[in-house]
């Protein structure tokens, strides 16, 4: 008995530590987690104007997020695109509100480091969450858009084809971006279609959108207009 008594502790061992693993280890991993899709929508009237304009050279967006209503402690934005390679990049940033209405950042599009900056070139589509969370940090309110960037083109489009705006005529250069703004500067009941906001650094273009459409005047600068019906 007593040449088996090793083997015996060995195999005793074994099935502790296996034990031990799957009711620890696992059950580490079974926790629950955050799921963001089951998190109360933001009523209307308290979502933000929220605009994405593309700087001239089409590598920075200057992120604008007026008229904020939403009793939260922080407020995280996330930006993700996709490059011409295919691979998706972030951007990812967090605010303390204490209490401010109006949020202004610049976004690159690609990276710096050390005052040398790459830039990812051809970006066309993305997507822009902001993320509402209270002082012990839960997520309280999710806002989340698609963006269609384009280069000097006489046709705007909104990434889900829903939104068309003919430029008057087509400019020798400058850059779109389509999106979703969440909000609608003076309006608080949602509408049937829409917002979409067209933002550009070129403030010399004109042109009209495809089908009715009611306009309103971006507040965070250069646009050519918030749309709705």
């Amino acid at each position: 008995m007593k040449k088996y008594l090793p083997i015996a502790l060995f195999v005793l061992g074994l099935v502790v530590f296996t034990g031990v693993y799957f009711f620890v280890i696992k059950g580490k991993n079974n926790k629950p987690v955050e799921v963001e899709d089951v998190v109360a929508e933001i009523p209307f009237d308290q979502r933000p104007v929220t605009t994405l304009t593309p700087f001239k050279d089409g590598h920075w967006l200057k992120l604008s997020i007026s008229s904020i209503k939403v009793k939260a402690s922080t407020l995280d934005y996330e930006l993700l695109y996709q490059t011409q390679e295919g691979a998706m990049q972030g951007v990812p940033g967090s605010i303390k509100l204490e209490g401010s209405a109006n949020i202004e950042r610049e976004l690159l599009l690609g990276s710096e480091s050390s005052g040398k900056f790459r830039y990812d070139e051809g970006v066309e589509t993305g997507t822009l969450t902001l993320r509402f969370r209270n002082e012990k940090g839960k997520l309280i309110g999710k806002l989340s858009t698609k963006f269609h960037l384009q280069e000097a083109s006489d046709e705007i489009t909104s990434d889900d084809g829903k939104f068309k705006f003919k430029l008057t005529k087509k400019p020798k250069s400058g850059f779109f971006l389509t999106m979703d703004t969440f909000g609608i500067p003076g309006v608080t009941t949602a509408p049937s279609s829409g917002p979409y906001g067209i933002f550009t650094d070129n403030d010399s273009v004109s042109g009209e959108p495809e089908g009715q459409w009611t306009k309103v005047t971006n507040p965070n600068g250069a646009s050519l207009g918030i749309f709705y019906r």
